[in-house]
């Protein structure tokens, strides 16, 4: 594995760029509740944390676990050992005991055991079915190219992982950008036979990103754009940058997504996950994936139009841009006769009915709340970067949140906007329950809490969801009674 030195501060903005939001880190904006309307019937209240989250719905409580340190990125759960497992900053996995009242962290496995060092950067991990852990990462071979792998920790009997390349990718062209979202998140399906890896835009919204003339013209590329589907039990496999090889290994599973950073399994077996909208101010989506199927990007966000493609396109009129955002102080958004013609039909997002997470920006600039309109919005709120997607089907989550097969209930958390004008930012955890309709799921959004920093990851065991903060460096245990 090739060596390039990041430090700390380029994984920083690199966080920021892979969640899609790429002006800064605010803290978290203080927000009214909306109105918690069925399918939840609960009572809305408000019950604060000291120094952390603001519960917002009857029979929810939170407390800190531990503080564990800024910029840890993700979170699973080891059921053989009762503990939460943290992917941290330093290339290393940290325990925190379940077991514990007020555990500390324990470091699990080195960057030297992972085999990564100074030239690769982890990004996302997941435990499969089997026990074997799986971690995620991006390196740079050559100044201009990036590329990205991962690995697979099994277990052996002196209670060490051995850690050894699942899947990689060839090297392929970056737009040493912000917006290079690289690979990230990966799931597995519920038979434990497949992958689906993340394959992150190397664009904002489809504009050329040529990286200072190396590569004129360039867009996206056969390794962009996507969500990969590799056998779990792949062995060093070599993934190609030519999208004819890609299709004839049966490795595409979809296109057009932008940064699909997390992906969950619904208890139906509907794989669903979250993706992060442009630098304007277009929805970010929960979209249920399915095989073969184009969810728009770089044509379209949500269910609006991604207006460059467009001959008479002027950007000086147009109204949701603003000038917080890194691509649009670049000036990316141009007119621009060469933009390629969308390929086929796309698939929407899901259809959110608010009241939660429903805001949107309309033609004229102004900003609307879809859920009060009474009409669904194809997405959620612009900005909020979707992420630690969590299913609650255990039997000892309370039956009336806990939904049906059909009618599933999703959590997710908020990173948080990190500009717009839109009132709605985030920083906040929601819940979904998602109805299937003739050929997607409508959805009623409520907000559960609010106040954290930045929170990247979640992970719900039974009736508790544990909440990871990149900002704050706490993980919060959120209960449900």
């Amino acid at each position: 594995m090739s060596v390039f030195g990041w430090s700390r501060v380029w994984l920083v903005l690199n966080i920021v760029a892979l969640l899609g939001c790429t002006s800064g880190t605010p803290a978290p904006t203080k927000l009214a509740q909306a109105p918690t309307t069925a399918p939840f019937d609960r009572v809305a209240i408000r019950k604060e944390t000291p120094n952390g989250p603001t519960t917002l719905l009857e029979g929810v409580s939170a407390r800190m676990v531990t503080e564990v340190g800024a910029s840890n990125l993700r979170l699973v759960y080891d059921k053989s050992a009762n503990e939460l497992l943290m992917l941290g900053p330093g290339n290393e996995i940290w325990a925190v005991s379940l077991t514990e009242a007020h555990p500390n962290k324990e470091k699990r496995v080195t960057s030297r055991e992972l085999n990564l060092f100074k030239g690769e950067q982890v990004s996302g991990m997941r435990m499969a079915a089997d026990g074997n852990l799986y971690v995620v990462y991006n390196t740079k071979p050559t100044p201009d190219t990036t590329q990205a792998g991962v690995i697979r920790g099994t277990m052996t009997a002196t209670g060490k992982r051995d850690w050894k390349l699942a899947v990689r990718t060839e090297p392929y062209p970056a737009s040493n950008t912000n917006f290079d979202h690289l690979y990230n998140g990966l799931t597995f399906s519920p038979d434990g036979k497949w992958m689906y890896l993340n394959a992150g835009s190397r664009t904002d919204h489809g504009e050329i990103e040529s990286t200072k003339g190396v590569y004129p013209g360039l867009r996206e590329v056969p390794l962009t754009t996507k969500v990969l589907r590799v056998p779990a039990n792949a062995d060093g496999l070599v993934l190609s940058n030519d999208d004819a090889q890609l299709r004839a290994g049966g490795y595409v599973f979809v296109d057009g997504t932008r940064n699909a950073y997390d992906m969950a399994f619904a208890p139906n077996g509907d794989l669903i996950a979250g993706d992060n909208g442009p630098d304007s101010d277009y929805p970010d989506e929960i979209n249920w994936l399915r095989e073969g199927r184009h969810y728009g990007f770089p044509w379209r966000f949500g269910a609006f139009d991604n207006p460059q493609q467009l001959p008479a396109y002027d950007p000086a009129t147009d109204k949701r841009l603003s000038q917080d955002f890194v691509a649009v102080k670049g000036k990316t958004y141009v007119n621009d006769p060469t933009y390629p013609k969308a390929p086929t039909a796309f698939t929407d997002p899901i259809l959110n009915r608010g009241p939660a997470g429903a805001w949107y920006k309309a033609d004229d600039g102004s900003n609307k709340n879809a859920g009060k309109e009474e009409k669904p919005l194809a997405g959620i709120t612009p900005h909020r970067s979707p992420l630690g997607l969590s299913f609650a089907f255990d039997p000892s989550f309370p039956a009336d949140l806990r939904g049906t097969n059909d009618d599933p209930t999703l959590l997710f958390v908020s990173w948080g906007a990190a500009g717009s004008d839109i009132p709605d930012k985030g920083f906040d955890l929601l819940m979904m329950r998602m109805h299937k309709t003739v050929d997607n799921y409508e959805a009623r959004t409520i907000q559960v809490a609010k106040d954290f920093k930045n929170p990247i990851d979640t992970v719900l065991v039974k009736n508790k969801l544990y909440v990871l903060e990149f900002g704050n460096g706490a993980i919060w245990e959120i209960t449900f009674d």
